[in-house]
């Protein structure tokens, strides 16, 4: 049997995701998580084969967490499940150490064929994952990039929540960082996409798609897939 640790901040998709393991035969959802922080500890506490993580929860959250997971657990395999398309963030999620990515779009039987195949040490990427990976390496840097995709990861997540909304002081106090340290970044970030305020930058984060837009909101029911 393999054990699953699912985190998800709405108890209905972790509802959704253990009916359609528990039907596999041999998932077992073994531990549930609603924020970062609990994936956290659950993960330094307990053993486990497999985390399916959303990208976006309260507490550590994306890239982040996945970061720590593996720091904590390095041989635990990570699948990011997430409402965020996978031009968006799926490289770099790969990058950061997940074993595999899926959209919330994606079918049920998906779902189960990448966890088996990532608790058994293998590596689960859509075809389109797959080739935006081999440009990566292909191409290096002489392909053409989006403006966020010059963002450090750090810069990424401080572009995402000034697009939410929050203000430094509260940017600050969800990544830990002092409201300079969140200034500077803010900083750099217009100056790597060559913007000059604040609304600029909401524009482009809500036309790539970079805001989970429904993060505040009630989930929808899962029923044969796992979409929120």
């Amino acid at each position: 049997m393999i054990r699953v640790l699912v985190a998800d901040d709405h108890t209905i998709v972790r509802e959704g995701l253990k009916q359609i393991l528990t039907k596999s035969g041999d998932l077992q959802v073994a531990g549930e998580a609603a924020n970062g922080n609990d994936v956290l500890r659950m993960v330094r506490e307990s053993a486990w084969d497999v985390l399916v993580t959303d990208m976006s929860m309260p507490g550590r959250n994306g890239l982040e967490l996945i970061k720590l997971v593996k720091a904590a657990q390095p041989k635990l395999p990570v699948l990011v499940l997430s409402m965020y398309g996978e031009e968006q963030f799926a490289v770099r999620a790969i990058r950061a150490g997940a074993s595999g990515y899926l959209n919330k779009e994606s079918a049920s039987d998906q779902l189960v064929a990448a966890i088996r195949k990532i608790a058994g040490g293998g590596v689960y990427v859509s075809p389109a994952v797959a080739e935006a990976l081999l440009r990566t390496v292909r191409d290096g840097n002489t392909v053409r990039k989006q403006l966020h995709e010059q963002l450090s990861d750090r810069e990424l997540q401080v572009l995402q929540l000034i697009a939410k909304g929050h203000s430094v002081t509260e940017i600050g106090r969800q990544l830990n960082l002092s409201p300079k340290t969140v200034s500077t970044h803010k900083s750099r970030i217009l100056e790597k996409m060559n913007m000059t305020n604040q609304a600029e930058m909401i524009r482009y984060a809500l036309a790539h798609e970079l805001v989970d837009g429904l993060a505040d909101a009630p989930a929808e029911p899962l029923s044969s897939s796992a979409k929120k």
